[in-house]
């Protein structure tokens, strides 16, 4: 039994109606209300509803393809015919500057480039002969050759790019999104994660809503069988008996959330109707038999086929649907060995859905407000790794200084080729673009300013880029 004076004590803070316990409340719903209270007044009840912009958005909707291992620039996208005439020839000291690498020394040879290149299109821009696909919408693509990050190992430069901060914990490029302009959809998720590899280094930090309420971590969609698991109701738990049970559940939430104000009852409600709509759209989402067979051949893609290719095809559905953010991780570019092999195998698999999928959104009015991004948490060393005792030739290390992305559509400024590095492609030389600013670009296009977009927790207010970044104006249009 307590004793009397934490009894009295309780009782005066819970049940008096001297207002303590109601002041109380309302500070913990003012912060539950997605923690808006001192970035965004006009943050409603559904804390999913639609919230208008800092101001007038080019895109709409995002579709990032991941390119998870890192690959390399050097031989897809900034082409070195320097690196062919030092190779086998130590890089010069006075360009490594005191750089150290994991798997490699720093005197290591160069590595030339492992194919041949060329220009296309009416821009000019040089690639590879593994893009070939890319070539034929190069006019539609803002290449990126400058862009540089502080990471130099996988999961962190992964979750870096996501999040802005290398240790999970924070909110993703996608939660951000979400947080700030709401969903346009009800029936599926507006965040969606797709993986068509072997697996993620950063994992699922790479998508979480980090201290925001988990309303706003991303959705995995599976690529094969059940999109999502668990979503299917049991055997003899017909569609009536269902909704009845989560009538009653979410009536129990939505008392126990007034009682306490807990963001994260808010989002148990939400998921729970979220799962029941999701019966029927999931299915329908994935159902690529409502597809052409022009359109399946653009991409390459097989409907009943898990592959990058019928990823990049529901991503175009998705953001037919409402989707606000799509993640497609595709996981094996990191090169340590035959960069060659390894860069046939993957652009094999990815060149072709990759281009598809601008093609397509161009041709049904959605690119200009979709912003599609490609590329991977870092790059490729000019220099070879050879390593005999882990069995390793020809191939690079990781190579945070310098390397090369694309973006298309979404109001970005297209064939043109932004950044330079220097002759052996390790340093930027010109117009540098740190992932800080890539961040903040990316939700400038989507009506965001990356310094007012903010979160208070743990007495501070937090956004994506930290205390960084800046937006590229030289890439819009």
């Amino acid at each position: 039994m307590l004793p009397r004076s934490l009894t009295a004590r309780r009782h005066f803070l819970r049940d008096c109606t001297v207002g303590l316990g109601k002041m109380a409340l309302g500070s913990l719903l003012v912060g539950a209300a997605g923690g808006l209270r001192t970035t965004r007044a006009d943050a409603p009840a559904n804390p999913l509803a639609v919230r208008p912009p800092h101001f007038a958005p080019q895109a709409k909707a995002v579709i990032h393809l991941f390119m998870a291992g890192a690959p390399s620039q050097l031989d897809l996208f900034d082409y070195k015919p320097k690196l062919a005439e030092y190779e086998g020839k130590p890089i010069p000291p006075e360009v490594i500057g005191g750089q150290r690498y994991a798997f490699i020394r720093a005197d290591a040879a160069v590595l030339g480039p492992r194919f041949k290149f060329a220009k296309h299109g009416q821009c000019g821009a040089e690639l590879s002969e593994m893009l070939p696909h890319l070539a034929k919408v190069v006019d539609e693509i803002t290449l990126v050759k400058s862009v540089r990050t502080d990471q130099f190992n996988h999961a962190p430069a992964q979750i870096f790019f996501n999040t802005g901060f290398s240790q999970p914990g924070r909110p993703s490029l996608g939660s951000w999104v979400l947080y700030g302009l709401g969903a346009e959809t009800s029936d599926l998720p507006a965040f969606v994660v797709m993986s068509t590899g072997s697996g993620i280094s950063g994992g699922a930090a790479n998508w979480s809503s980090g201290f925001l309420p988990s309303l706003y971590t991303g959705v995995r969609l599976r690529n094969q069988g059940d999109p999502i698991l668990n979503v299917t109701s049991p055997a003899g738990f017909d569609r009536r008996l269902e909704r009845d049970t989560l009538d009653l559940v979410g009536e129990l939430n939505r008392k126990r959330l007034a009682e306490i104000g807990d963001p994260e009852i808010a989002t148990r409600i939400a998921s729970y109707e979220m799962a029941f709509k999701l019966q029927s759209s999931a299915p329908e989402l994935m159902d690529l038999s409502q597809e052409d067979q022009k359109t399946l051949d653009l991409y390459g893609a097989k409907p009943a086929e898990p592959s990058f290719a019928r990823a990049c095809l529901l991503a175009r559905r998705m953001i037919e649907r409402g989707v606000r953010f799509v993640n497609i991780y595709n996981e094996g570019w990191d090169a340590h060995s035959d960069v060659s092999g390894n860069l046939k195998n993957n652009c094999g698999k990815t060149d072709q859905a990759s281009a598809a999928l601008v093609a397509d959104l161009k041709q049904r009015g959605l690119l200009d407000q979709t912003l599609v991004i490609w590329g991977g948490e870092f790059g490729r060393t000019p220099m070879v790794e050879t390593n005999t005792a882990l069995g390793r030739s020809l191939g690079r290390d990781h190579h945070p200084q310098a390397y090369t992305m694309w973006l298309a559509g979404g109001g970005m400024k297209p064939g043109i080729t932004y950044g330079k590095t220097d002759e052996l492609g390790f340093n930027v030389v010109e117009n540098p673009v740190h992932i800080h600013d890539l961040q903040a670009t990316i939700l400038h296009q989507l009506g965001l300013d990356h310094e007012r977009l903010t979160y208070r927790y743990a007495g501070r207010d937090f956004r994506l880029t930290d205390v960084h970044g800046k937006v590229v104006r030289e890439l819009l249009a």
